[in-house]
Parts: structure tokens; sequence; C-alpha cells
């Protein structure tokens, strides 16, 4: 793998191993990743398809955010939060956006739409 996208790959999963909005599954794959290459570099393309693997579908998809909004946000955060998250989300989404904005789905979209496995 090249310099620049095992780079790539490497400031996701740090971003992933740590994100609070990162599930343990993920934060374990991140980790999983980062210790599969430090013990063979060489074998950074197959740990990161293994990576990869199990990020797909992990990404909440900008749907899934406004549903989120529409329903438990409201418990979880107050009337006046969802509402905002709702309208934000809403605005996303008409410009295109397919996925949640939070770190932890932004970088796992990322690397799954740099390895052609997603589309942002």
């Amino acid at each position: 793998m090249e310099k620049e996208l095992f780079d790539y790959v490497a400031e996701r999963a740090d971003i992933l191993e740590v994100s609070g909005a990162s599930t343990q599954v993920t934060k374990d794959a991140a980790t999983a990743w980062k210790a599969a290459v430090a013990a063979d570099p060489a074998a950074a393309d197959e740990a990161t398809a293994a990576f990869l693997d199990i990020l797909e579908g992990r990404p909440t998809t900008i749907d899934g955010v406004i549903a989120f909004a529409e329903g438990p946000a409201a418990q979880m955060f107050g009337e006046e939060a969802a509402a905002k998250m709702l309208e934000e989300q809403k605005a996303r989404k008409e410009a295109g956006a397919k996925w949640c904005s939070c770190e932890a789905c932004t970088a796992a979209s990322e690397l799954l739409a740099k390895f052609g496995r997603a589309e942002l």
C-alpha cells in the first residue's frame, strides 16, 4: 500500500478508535487494523480489507439521522435540540448529504468511499 493511502487509512483509524460516536465494534476494528499493520506492514492491504468489511453498513445514513432526530433525540437531548438537529439534517439531505456528519460516521464513510465501497 502506498504511503499516502496508508496514512489516509491510519488517520481515520485513529479517529474511529477513540471517537465517542464509534461503537465498540468499530473501535475494536480500528485497534485491530493498527495492531495488524504494526506487526506486519506488508499485510496492510489485507488488514485494510478486513477493516473495511467491518465498517460496511456502520455509518449512519442521513435518513437514519433524520429518523433519530424525529424520534429518540427529543428524549435524549430535549425538544429544542432535537428540532435543531432535524432542521440541520434535513438541510444537509437537501444539499446531497448521504451520511451522518459525526466524526465517526464521517471517517468511516470516507474510508469506504476511498476504496469504492460507498458513495459520499
